[in-house]
């Protein structure tokens, strides 16, 4: 585990040199840690601490005893996880990433391990221990795809965020979450992209005047709308670099009638506490909360985002009133309803090239959204083409669960864990990958980049935004 960033001209030759070979092996990645200043030989006994702690206020310990008894480390998982196939190396095997957290809590959270540690004198958990799993936990892309075929059930992608979690609470987590939490929460801004509220607004009425003078009716972003039915909440790093998406939304929402405000409170739907703090992802949604209170909105709305969408969808109940919790809806579900009822309608003749569609593991692994965006797809695009496999059995872009923001680890991301879904989209030979999902979005346009890949990345309401149709009397 190395806790320091690698300087730019040491990053540019480890990716040029990633590129020589067919394989860039895992050890040793450059991921840049933030590690509180603490006595390292003290670090074990904090690790345990926070892991008894989490256990006793969760229910994390119900999953992990069932996990300890039935783990049989048959490896039957290494079939369906994209970053072995590529690396070969026994430690990206899942159950064996799985074990360093799981022979922690047999040895020091279950009665047979802590008398086993003391008739051996077994001393149990140490630092070098906790920078194995620094290491292994932030190679997984946490897709959830070894789950399928795993025969006993063992969940490796949520040991993955129990092991974050636990690692974090004592200090160690990538900078670039942490920096990036630390603005959301705390920051003046507060978002993770530092976007001011003036710069908000002055993208989205240039935004407005654009689609109005090329589309010829008038598409607003309505602002701090109170009683609208809907809170719209993308990735905020939309709203600097995904304008096509942006136009799209509105464009639906201009199309269908629907009342819909942007908040002026708060606008980000990226939730990093997905990926490695249970805290940190309550925190986030209690602010989504505070702003569908003071705008008493009906829904929430989440953008073009697959881990934004995941976030609030299965867990703003958990956090922000359970059954009484207001509805969170993804745009895709919005646009593939509000088509089907004939209130938006697109051209088929407007998107004639090849277009094949990736599946966000956060909301295709669930089986939540899979069909609707492609039926969408299939009405107005003339050649469309899947990916193979597709829908729950997606392959991962290779930068899920949090990595695709480590930017220093780039040549692993998009050599390694990301060349199954390189040679996927090379064989289907089109000219659009349609990936609804901000962090989908950055790790497909490096992939292709370093990949040699002839296509585009886009979102499903950037090709929407080209081919719908107004009603312009209207």
């Amino acid at each position: 585990m190395k806790l320091t960033s690698l300087t730019p001209d040491e990053q540019h030759k480890a990716f040029a040199n990633s590129k020589k070979t067919e394989v860039l092996h895992r050890q040793n990645l450059p991921v840049s840690y933030h590690v509180e200043d603490h006595d390292v030989q003290d670090r074990p006994r904090r690790f345990l601490e926070a892991f008894a702690a989490i256990l006793k206020h969760s229910n994390y310990r119900v999953a992990l005893e069932h996990y300890v008894r039935v783990s049989a480390k048959c490896s039957r998982c290494t079939t369906h996880c994209q970053v072995y196939l590529a690396t070969s190396d026994p430690r990206d095997v899942p159950c064996n990433r799985s074990e360093l957290l799981l022979s922690v809590y047999r040895r020091h959270f279950t009665v047979s391990g802590l008398l086993r540690g003391r008739l051996t004198a077994d001393a149990g958990l140490t630092d070098e221990h906790i920078k194995r799993m620094a290491e292994a936990f932030y190679t997984c892309t946490a897709c959830r795809r070894c789950h399928f075929e795993c025969p006993l059930g063992v969940d490796h992608a949520l040991i993955t965020h129990l092991a974050r979690y636990i690692l974090s609470e004592i200090g160690i987590s990538p900078r670039a979450l942490v920096v990036s939490v630390r603005e959301q929460l705390i920051g003046a801004s507060g978002n993770t992209s530092a976007i001011p509220v003036p710069a908000l607004l002055d993208n989205l009425e240039f935004l407005s005047e654009d689609m109005k003078e090329e589309k010829g009716v008038p598409i607003p972003f309505p602002i701090d709308q109170e009683g609208a039915e809907f809170l719209f909440l993308p990735a905020v790093s939309d709203f600097l670099m995904e304008a096509d998406t942006l136009m799209g939304n509105a464009a639906v929402f201009a199309a269908t009638g629907d009342r819909w405000t942007v908040g002026t409170g708060y606008f980000d739907g990226i939730n990093y506490g997905l990926f490695y703090n249970d805290q940190v992802l309550e925190k986030v949604l209690l602010k989504i909360k505070a702003e569908a209170e003071r705008l008493k909105v009906k829904k929430i709305l989440i953008g073009e985002c697959g881990h934004a969408s995941r976030s609030a969808k299965f867990f703003y109940p958990t956090f922000c009133g359970g059954k009484a919790a207001l509805p969170v809806i993804n745009i895709l579900e919005y646009t593939w309803q509000r088509w089907k009822e004939g209130r938006i309608k697109l051209d088929p003749n407007i998107v004639t090239d090849k277009v094949t569609y990736h599946d966000p593991c956060n909301i295709s692994r669930p089986g939540w959204i899979v069909e609707q965006p492609r039926e969408v797809l299939k009405a107005f695009c003339q050649n469309y083409v899947e990916m193979t496999p597709n829908r729950r059995d997606n392959i991962c872009c290779g930068g899920g669960g949090g990595t695709v923001s480590i930017d220093e680890i780039r040549p692993y991301r998009t050599i390694v864990a990301g060349r199954a879904k390189a040679e996927q989209i090379r064989a289907t030979g089109a000219k659009y990958v349609v990936a609804p999902c901000a962090n989908c979005k950055k790790q497909l346009r490096e992939l292709v980049e370093d990949n040699n890949l002839n296509c585009e990345i886009v979102g499903l309401h950037d090709l929407i935004y080209k081919a719908i149709i107004f009603d312009k009397q209207g």
